[in-house]
């Protein structure tokens, strides 16, 4: 290689222009080398920056002062030696696969250069972060001039997901499970494109009340409880935004058991029914809807309804003029749904509806008691629930049980929008069952009057479900 050594190199010309070399040349400037002038200099890079180094560090070394690295530390911490300090040396360190907070830079001190003042090594183990350092002097040694994340230059991203039956709507995907499963978070997105989860989870409905050979009504079976977010769903004005959750959940790249609910069972042996099950998705458990009152026993002992996501209306012989189950039990905000009917009179035949997830009961007693509304939802989250307009409509509290043949009669309680089943007419036990994948509560059973002795059953609540939403492009 050959080489010119001169002190100085002038232009011919007085104010001239000297050109090194032509048009595609390249020019090395080793680090360290140092330009100084009385006037400017242009194209040597800007003061105190580093010249980066694109070969990726992977293990220890000892870095060059006006040198930037791209450090891996994937497969295990790395220590970096710092050069000797002189003043205005400069180096830069990047996190290059956002690992430094598992497996940190260790920057070791050379000699008796200090870093920040200190004697300590220093240590980088915040993840994805940049940093420069300048020496200074022997006082203070390599000190930070700038630091910053990959964060404060972020680009969207979305939320990347599995499990459940997942269909498109839009810029959404919506996974739903209708049965136990996972629901799997493979990238958590940002808040510059999506990292919001939004959500449908309803608890499994309760059974309605049996009729235990008094010849009077059972009260309908509350509706699980129903807990939603969906934010981005505007305006604030369809039968189940009330309910909503200011926000959604924070995706987090995890995989989420899904439990959903089953719904309470009935049979010919009191109590004859039972209350629904739970439904959970991360931290959001919908409780099941409590059994509707059935009329043996002591009074008001189970003839009252119980206590439930939504409550179970009341049977004959209830606590007057209560006995509905409490809903939102145990308390959520919003409330997960309503109390159950209860009685207007203890000498009354005719059962309570139960609770629904935005609307109470109606009272049993000289009027059967229609189950309490459910919450209704845009399609935006599927083709779910149970269709009534434009609307998709889920926990429905079941209706009250009918009387013939008794002082009080009158026909079976209607079930609420969302699953809800009828009560029993007459003498008849409750005749279907709340829809499944509602959290719909059961109908209660209508009396055996005149035939004394005879059980009859309520019908069962309705499986719950739970629908998960998230923007995943834009």
């Amino acid at each position: 290689m050959s080489e010119v050594k001169v002190n100085k190199i002038s232009p011919r010309t007085a104010c001239g222009t000297t050109t090194l070399g032509d048009s595609g040349d390249t020019f090395t400037i080793p680090a360290g080398v140092s330009i100084t002038n009385n006037g400017t200099a242009s194209g040597f890079g800007a003061t105190g920056s580093a010249s980066w180094n694109t070969t990726v560090k992977t293990g220890d070394f000892t870095a060059v002062a006006g040198e930037g690295y791209f450090v891996n530390t994937t497969s295990g911490a790395v220590d970096v030696t710092l050069p000797a300090g002189t003043a205005g040396a400069v180096i830069a360190i990047k996190d290059y696969a956002n690992t430094f907070d598992t497996n940190a830079v260790t920057l070791i001190q050379n000699g008796s250069d200090k870093i920040g003042g200190s004697t300590v090594n220093a240590i980088l183990s915040t993840e994805g972060i940049a940093v420069t350092l300048i020496f200074i002097d022997s006082t203070q040694g390599w000190l930070v001039t700038d630091d910053g994340l990959q964060s404060s230059a972020a680009t969207a991203a979305y939320v990347v997901a599995t499990g459940g039956t997942t269909t498109t709507c839009g810029d959404f995907k919506i996974h739903t499970f209708t049965g136990p499963g996972s629901f799997q978070i493979t990238a958590a997105g940002n808040p510059a494109g999506n990292d919001e989860i939004e959500y449908i989870v309803v608890g499994g409905g309760g059974s309605g009340g049996m009729e235990n050979a008094q010849s009077v009504a059972g009260g309908g079976g509350g509706a699980g409880g129903f807990r939603f977010a969906s934010p981005s769903l505007a305006p604030a004005t369809y039968p189940g935004k009330p309910l909503a959750a200011p926000a959604g959940l924070t995706a987090s790249t995890a995989t989420f058991p899904i439990t959903i609910g089953a719904g309470g069972t009935t049979s010919t042996s009191p109590p004859g029914g039972a209350p629904g099950s739970v439904s959970t998705f991360s931290t959001i458990t919908s409780a099941g809807g409590g059994m509707g009152g059935f009329t043996g026993g002591a009074n008001p002992g189970p003839r009252n309804g119980e206590a439930g996501g939504s409550g179970g209306g009341a049977s004959h012989g209830a606590a007057s003029p209560v006995g509905g189950g409490a809903g939102n039990t145990p308390p959520t905000s919003p409330p997960q749904g309503n109390n159950g009917g209860g009685m207007t009179s203890p000498g009354t035949y005719l059962g309570g509806g139960g609770g629904g997830a935005i609307q109470v009961g109606v009272d049993g007693g000289n009027q059967t008691g229609p189950g309490g509304d459910g919450a209704g939802i845009p399609t935006a989250f599927g083709s779910n629930g149970v269709p009534c307009g434009s609307f998709r409509y889920y926990a429905g509290g079941g209706g009250g049980g009918g009387s013939t043949n008794r002082p009080q009669t009158g026909p079976a309680g209607a079930g609420g929008k969302g699953g809800g089943a009828a009560g029993g007419a007459g003498q008849n036990p409750a005749p279907a069952a709340a829809t499944v994948n509602t959290g719909g509560g059961g109908g209660g059973s209508g009396n055996l009057y005149p035939n004394p002795g005879t059980n009859a059953t309520g019908s069962a609540g309705g499986s719950g479900i739970v629908i998960i939403r998230y923007k995943f492009q834009n």
